[in-house]
C-alpha cells in the first residue's frame, strides 16, 4: 500500500501543476472555455437558434442569450431526459442529478452530461486530493479506504433509459473500478433506501476497514460516527481507525459542526469543497483557509451579477475581468451540460483577485440548509397556507431558523410565529405543517426520514406585536423592511425569542 500511496501522490502533484496554468491566465483559459462551449455546441437546438457559429465576443454572447433559471429551462430538460437529443448539448445526457424544486415542482432534474461528470466533477474530486497532497507531502491517506456517504437513493432508470437520482449517487455508480477498490462500503450498501438500514450496515462494515478518510455531508457523517461509536464502545474515532486523517465536506454550512467534529477526532484534517448538482466549483486552496479558489478550466464559463443588480430585469453581467474585492455578486454558470448563462442562485465575495478566490454569502433569495434540505420560501409560504387552511388560522408574520445538532439529539427548525387568528390545536398545527413541507420539498422529505437528521418543527406562538417591537428596536419600520422569512443561522429568531 505504501507504494501505491506514493505513487498516487506523484500523480496528485502533477495535477497541481496544470492548476498553476489557469492560475497564471485565469482570462484566456475562461475565454477558451467560452469558446470550446460554443464549438462544440453549435450545431444543437439552441446552437441553431442562437446563431453560436457567429459568436465571436463576450459581448455578442450576452447580448443574445438571455439569463436563465431552471423554469426557463425545464421545458428543454425534460424533452432531453425524455429521450431526444441535440436540443441543449450534443452528446447523449443519461444522468440527471436530482435536487430540490423550483417554485413549481417538488424536485428538479439537472442534466449531468460525459463531459460534466469526467471534466468537471471527477476533476474536481481529482483536484481536491491534489491540493491536499500539496499541503501534507507526507500523507497516508492512500494507504487506506475512503468512506463516502452516498446518495439518499438509488440511481433509478427513468422511462427512457436515462438515470434520475442524488448527484453523489451518480458519481458513484460511474467511478473506475480502480478508485471503488478504495471506497467503503460498496454499492450494495451506499444505494440502500432505507436510511436506517444503511447507516445500520455501514457501520457493520467500515468498522472492519482501515479508513484514512471520509467524505460527506456533515449531518449524516455525524450519524454515521454516533453509530459506530456505540458499535464499538469507543469514545473516539481514532479509537476505531487509527489513521484516519481527511474529512472533505462541502454542500452546507460547516461552522456549526465544526466544534462536534473536534470531540469525534480532535487531529482530524479538513478539506471543504463547492460543488452543486450544476457543476463543480471551487475548492479550498490555502489551509486553514475556508475561502474557495474558484475552478476555472471545468468547462464552465463564469459570469457575475453585482447585489444592486439582483433584481433588475435585465439585470448587468460581468466576468472575472470586472468583479472588485469585498462586493456580494450572484452566480451566472455556462456548462459542458448545456446550461446557457444559468443562474445557479449563490451569492458570493471576492476575497482575492490573484488568484481569484471566493467565499460563499448566501442565496439570492432566502433559504435554510443545515442539513441539506434546502428550504426556500416558496416551500414554506405555501405549507404555511395548508397549515392554516387546515386549522383555521391566520398567520401575520413568522421566520423560521435551523436549531442543530448537539448532545445526540438531532436538528430542527425552529419557527417563530405571529398568529392574527392562533389555530385550535397547535400541535395539528405542527404536523400538518410538517407533512406540506415533505410534500413540497423532496431534500427536506429526505432529511425527515425517521427523525433521524431533522426532528419535526419546533413553533413558537408569539404575542401580537413581537415582529413590530423588533423591527422597531432594529430602526426598520417602514418602507421595504420586514422581517427574514428564512434565516440559515439563528442571528435573527435568538434576538426575537429573547
Amino acid at each position: 500500500m505504501a507504494i501505491i500511496n506514493s505513487f498516487v501522490i506523484w500523480r496528485m502533484k502533477k495535477r497541481f501543476h496544470q492548476i498553476e496554468l489557469f492560475l497564471k491566465y485565469p482570462h484566456e483559459v475562461q475565454k477558451d472555455s467560452l469558446t470550446m462551449l460554443l464549438k462544440t455546441a453549435e450545431d444543437t437546438e439552441w446552437g441553431k437558434r442562437y446563431d453560436f457559429k457567429s459568436i465571436n465576443t463576450y459581448e455578442t454572447f450576452k447580448s443574445r442569450i438571455k439569463l436563465q433559471d431552471y423554469d426557463s429551462l425545464k421545458g428543454d430538460i425534460s424533452r432531453t431526459k425524455k429521450g431526444e437529443k441535440n436540443i441543449l448539448w450534443p452528446t447523449d445526457i443519461k444522468w440527471f442529478a436530482q435536487s430540490s424544486g423550483t417554485t413549481s415542482d417538488k424536485s428538479k432534474y439537472i442534466p449531468v452530461s460525459e463531459a460534466s461528470l469526467f471534466d468537471c466533477h471527477y476533476k474536481g474530486g481529482k483536484d481536491m486530493l491534489a491540493i491536499y497532497c500539496n499541503w501534507f507531502e507526507n500523507t497516508q491517506v492512500f494507504t487506506g479506504k475512503t468512506i463516502t456517504m452516498g446518495g439518499s437513493s438509488k440511481i433509478n432508470p427513468h422511462i427512457t433509459g436515462s438515470y434520475t437520482g442524488d448527484l453523489s449517487a451518480i458519481l458513484i455508480d460511474n467511478l473506475p473500478f480502480w478508485v471503488t477498490r478504495q471506497r467503503s462500503p460498496g454499492k450494495d450498501i451506499v444505494f440502500i433506501d432505507d436510511w436506517e438500514l444503511k447507516i445500520e450496515k455501514m457501520a457493520d462494515r467500515v468498522i472492519k476497514e482501515n479508513i484514512t478518510s471520509i467524505s460527506g455531508v456533515p449531518s449524516w457523517t455525524q450519524v454515521l460516527f454516533n453509530r459506530v461509536l456505540e458499535k464499538t464502545n469507543s469514545t473516539n474515532l481514532k479509537e476505531v481507525w487509527p489513521n484516519l486523517e481527511l474529512y472533505m465536506h462541502g454542500a452546507v454550512k460547516f461552522d456549526p459542526y465544526r466544534e462536534i467534529f473536534k470531540e469525534y477526532c480532535p487531529d482530524l484534517n479538513y478539506l471543504e469543497t463547492y460543488n452543486a448538482s450544476e457543476g463543480f466549483f471551487g475548492l479550498q486552496f490555502d489551509k486553514g483557509i475556508s475561502d474557495f479558489l474558484l475552478m476555472l478550466d471545468y468547462g464552465i464559463f463564469y459570469e457575475f451579477i453585482s447585489a444592486g443588480e439582483w433584481d433588475k430585469e435585465n439585470p448587468k453581467c460581468l466576468t472575472l475581468d470586472g468583479v472588485e474585492l469585498g462586493k456580494s455578486y450572484a452566480i451566472v454558470i455556462t456548462t459542458n451540460a448545456g446550461l446557457w448563462r444559468y443562474q445557479l442562485g449563490d451569492t458570493v465575495e471576492f476575497t482575492s483577485l490573484n488568484p481569484f478566490k471566493i467565499r460563499i454569502t448566501g442565496r439570492t433569495k432566502h433559504f435554510i440548509n443545515a442539513f441539506g434540505e434546502e428550504l426556500v420560501i416558496d416551500n414554506t409560504d405555501k405549507a404555511l397556507a395548508i397549515a392554516c387552511g387546515k386549522t383555521g388560522s391566520i398567520i401575520s408574520d413568522y421566520t423560521a431558523a435551523p436549531q442543530y445538532l448537539k448532545n445526540n439529539q438531532n436538528g430542527c427548525h425552529e419557527w417563530a410565529i405571529e398568529f392574527k387568528i392562533p389555530p385550535f390545536d397547535i400541535n395539528y398545527f405542527q404536523v400538518t405543517l410538517d407533512n406540506a413541507l415533505k410534500s413540497l420539498n423532496s431534500d427536506y422529505e429526505a432529511k425527515r426520514f425517521n427523525d433521524m437528521i431533522l426532528g419535526p418543527p419546533k413553533i413558537h406562538s408569539l404575542p401580537i406585536g413581537t415582529f413590530y417591537k423588533w423591527l422597531k428596536g432594529k430602526g426598520k419600520l417602514g418602507g421595504q423592511n420586514k422581517v427574514p422569512r428564512l434565516k440559515n443561522d439563528r442571528s435573527i429568531i435568538e434576538e426575537i425569542l429573547l
